[in-house]
């Protein structure tokens, strides 16, 4: 199987690079040959390229960044994603892209089933959104993955700026009224790389949700962090609204993970398992 993968140096994309299975080839394109703030480069490079099947694991992460470059931050995770899907469905290849729990707005205290009502709070969730909506018009084979709080020993994310600052601190605050599913990257590498063989082999799309288990805090995470790191660094527990950023956060980040799990076969990641994996990794 060939897969043509947008993005190199995000967390998912650097999994994806050292976990392709065998008999897999991964063709990858970082900013120098396929720019999302340039969709039709984006859309050329599939024109152009022998794949059974597109990847796009790049993406404007940086939610506060978002509200201050809204037309950048639609350009990168809403018009690239539409110009790639649309160039792949007019090659029939199976075109898989990753999104978030930032298209919802947190209400309540129930998963979100991937078919639920969206209503994102800020640019970020908006682009991101849009990226979808781009990609169903399309009309073609695809597979929308929504996952959420990524993390891995990779690039800036939760677990290392924990460790970072739990080393040189006795005592953090964090933020404990968010509630989530903290998602390893690798994880998240394998459940793509088991959705693109079945849609290879003919398996239907959609929207799909895929998160760690069990949901948790930020707190709570960030204890889990420290302990199984021995990082003598005490948790204290704030709302967020004392902890105020640009974007606004969903304060419920649960994902109903059941139709992916029932399609394609994989269980929601224990979380614990990946965090000892990515600790393991960043033992000196």
């Amino acid at each position: 199987m060939k897969l043509l993968m947008f993005g190199q140096t995000g967390q998912v994309a650097r999994e994806l690079i050292r976990r392709a299975p065998p008999g897999v080839t991964l063709q990858t394109l970082g900013r120098d040959r396929a720019d999302l703030s340039d969709p039709a480069s984006c859309a050329l490079a599939i024109d152009r390229c022998d794949a059974d099947a597109v990847i796009n694991a790049a993406a404007w992460t940086a939610v506060d960044k978002a509200e201050a470059d809204i037309d950048g931050a639609m350009v990168v995770n809403g018009d690239a994603p539409t110009a790639m899907a649309r160039a792949a469905a007019d090659r029939g290849l199976p075109f898989l892209h990753l999104s978030t729990d930032y298209v919802f707005d947190g209400a309540g205290d129930q998963p979100f089933a991937p078919d639920h009502l969206t209503a994102p709070l800020g640019a970020y969730g908006r682009s991101k959104l849009a990226g979808e909506q781009g990609i169903r018009a399309t009309a073609g084979p695809h597979l929308i993955l929504r996952t959420s709080w990524v993390v891995s020993a990779h690039g800036t994310n939760f677990v290392k700026t924990m460790l970072r600052l739990g080393r040189e601190r006795e005592m953090l605050t964090v933020v404990a009224d968010q509630i989530g599913g903290p998602t390893p990257a690798a994880a998240i590498a394998d459940a793509l790389f088991t959705a693109a063989r079945a849609m290879v082999g003919g398996a239907k799309g959609g929207t799909y949700h895929f998160a760690g288990s069990p949901d948790t805090s930020w707190a709570e995470f960030a204890r889990e962090i420290m302990a199984r790191a021995g990082v003598p660094c005490r948790i204290s527990d704030i709302p967020t609204s004392a902890y105020p950023t640009p974007a606004k956060r969903p304060p419920n980040s649960r994902l109903d993970c059941r139709s992916f799990s029932d399609s394609f076969g994989v269980p929601r990641p224990d979380w614990r398992t990946g965090l000892d994996d990515i600790l393991k990794e960043l033992t000196p």
